[in-house]
């Protein structure tokens, strides 16, 4: 995500249970776990091998603009980014393209308890006070039920459907709320 000055890195966000901030050096081992691991990469296809992430992954993972680890009890559980949609892959409500994206990965053990739609929310709350009044697009595959349960609560509502990686996608956009004049 492109921001203001000084606007990157931010401040921890915290939510009820958890703490999205910038990767460090101590993440390392639990990234290269999450992008291994064979029930994360169901719907991303598949997962990446282990030891061409050892070799490849840096020494601080994700430092970058809009990548944020998320952490519950001083471990790393998963992963939200904000990134602009690339303008040559397929769905898009801008014809330019180059959206601001939602995207989300969990390790399994962190599956089922809330942890995707707190961070989630969390992370696009701080969005919304960031770039105020832009919309956020979210694609998942169609099949990937958890993720579109995940969209649904989040607020996001669809615009298309598509063929993308072998499988039908869903696009969605959320619409910050506009304060009240």
């Amino acid at each position: 995500m492109e921001r203001g000055p000084g606007a990157w890195p931010p401040a921890p966000i915290r939510t009820e249970r958890l703490v999205l901030r910038q990767s460090e050096a101590r993440d390392r081992a639990a990234l290269i776990e999450l992008f291994a691991s064979p029930e994360v990469g169901t719907y991303i296809g598949g997962p990446r091998p282990r030891g061409e992430l050892e070799r490849t992954v840096p020494e601080v993972p994700g430092r970058r603009p809009g990548f944020f680890v998320v952490e519950r009890d001083g471990a790393m559980i998963g992963i939200v980014t904000l990134d602009r949609r690339d303008p040559e892959r397929p769905g898009h409500i801008r014809p330019e393209g180059g959206e601001a994206e939602l995207g989300y990965m969990f390790l399994p053990h962190a599956w089922g308890c809330g942890y995707a739609a707190e961070a989630c929310a969390g992370a696009l709350d701080w969005f919304a006070d960031t770039l105020p009044g832009e919309p956020v697009v979210l694609t998942s595959q169609t099949a990937n039920d958890r993720s579109m349960r995940l969209a649904a609560k989040l607020g996001f509502t669809e615009v298309e459907r598509f063929e993308d990686y072998g499988a039908e996608q869903w696009l969605g956009v959320w619409l910050p709320a506009t304060p009240s004049a």
